[in-house]
């Protein structure tokens, strides 16, 4: 146990005094300036981590400079709207918000972001959403064994965690993030069932992510295990949005783009476990000016992969099949483009791995269109493939772990003998 911090008001006295200019750290660059994993990097950050951009120079950064933007570890935000000396003033007096009860009351504001993080995108082994692909599928027919309900149930319960956490630390893009992943969850969790709330929740994280304003009380009924609406409660909409022009002085577009891409994408999902194809559509559709400028690589590809491929399902679920092939094409096509790289450019992994999905895809589309001789002919070539690339992935990493093996042997003292 550590100590009992003081009351707020005692550090705010005792720590009144101004701080020297010299003692402050840089401050943070304007928002403007802040570019993300939009900018690719020059090399890989780490040998054999990164991938090179196709079509340009660079290589990707894997997202690490985006997630610095939305978790906000260094405070620019804070720092930006109190000025230097007001700011570390707070700090050193704990009256930034952060949560002060409960098992993180001793943890800094720093440790709780660093733990929202955790909450919000890290990925358990057994987890049914772990990999890249959005896809949305349903996956909730009442027959799930009781271990499948009981993780998909825990998973739920972290993104609401999530959304309490962003709350108190009064982030908005983590609270945005949030939303959309409870509506991903709880779709996950209870299938069409859930597909109203879900609805509601990627609905508040659009809000949030936009130009008006949002109700933080409207907000905080989702971080509930069983939220209520009051169909009576009179909004009050004051806090800005994060594409909102007082909000752009402190944090750049970029944040709200990131935002609005995934909170539109599920949306789109929610819309479809309604049955709602064509409006699913149109929101799946206006997604992609805001990938426009962003590079080709793996991670980014993915989400213009899903994209495409949820599409695709729309005009398969309405029964045309040739609008949903269209679409299959064009996200296979995208993972070719990855197999098609040479050298060090694109993911050999990635690559096969988009091809399957969108032929997959494909193949329920053709069972759909009562062609299931072409459907089950299509599901063994994708099934034969996808046993190559893991005896492939799994080939690699013994090789690496051989080679890792080797490379220590070597560089071993040699034993001396007379």
């Amino acid at each position: 146990m550590g100590k009992k911090p003081k009351s707020s008001k005692g550090i705010a006295k005792a720590d009144s005094r101004k701080i020297n200019k010299s003692e402050l750290p840089e401050p943070p660059p304007p928002p403007e300036e802040e570019h993300g994993s939009s900018k690719p990097l020059e090399k890989p950050a780490l040998p054999g981590t990164g991938f090179k951009v196709i079509g340009q120079e660079g290589y990707d950064d894997g997202g690490v400079a985006d997630l610095s933007l939305l978790i906000d570890l260094e405070d620019s935000v804070q720092r930006r709207r109190r000025g230097e000396n007001e700011y570390f003033t707070a700090l050193k007096a704990d009256l930034l918000p952060r949560a002060t009860r409960g098992p993180m009351a001793q943890m800094t504001r720093r440790e709780q972001k660093v733990s929202l993080a955790q909450l919000l995108f890290s990925e358990d082994d057994d987890s049914e959403d772990k990999g890249p692909s959005e896809v949305y599928v349903d996956n909730v027919d009442g027959e799930e064994d009781e271990q499948t309900v009981k993780i998909r149930a825990a998973r739920l319960s972290q993104a609401r965690a999530a959304l309490r956490m962003s709350l108190l630390l009064r982030e908005g893009a983590c609270a945005s993030l949030s939303l959309a992943e409870i509506c991903k969850r709880k779709l996950a969790y209870s299938g069409k069932a859930g597909a109203d709330e879900a609805l509601r929740c990627a609905t508040k994280a659009i809000e949030i992510a936009g130009d008006s304003f949002w109700d933080g009380d409207e907000v905080a009924v989702e971080a509930e295990d069983k939220p209520v609406v009051d169909e009576k409660y009179e909004r009050n909409a004051t806090t800005p949005g994060l594409a909102h022009p007082s909000t752009l002085k402190l944090l750049p577009i970029r944040v709200a783009h990131l935002c609005m891409r995934s909170a539109l994408l599920q949306k789109g999902n929610a819309l479809c476990a309604l049955g709602l194809q064509e409006k699913a559509r149109e929101v799946y559709e206006t997604v992609f000016p805001l990938l426009e400028n962003e590079p080709r690589c793996a991670r980014v590809d993915w989400e213009r992969h899903s994209l495409y491929v949820n599409i695709g399902n729309t005009f398969s679920r309405d029964g045309d099949f040739e609008l949903a092939n269209e679409q299959y094409k064009i996200a296979e096509n995208i993972g070719n483009d990855h197999l098609g790289e040479q050298g060090d450019g694109g993911s050999v992994h990635d690559g096969a791995s988009m091809v399957n999905t969108a032929k997959r895809a494909k193949a329920f589309a053709l069972q759909k269109a009562g062609k299931p001789d072409e459907a089950k002919a299509l599901l063994k070539e994708v099934v034969a493939a996808e046993i190559e690339l893991i005896a492939n992935a799994a080939k690699k990493k013994a090789d690496e772990a051989a080679a890792a093996a080797a490379e220590v042997e070597a560089d071993a003292p040699k034993e001396i003998t007379n």
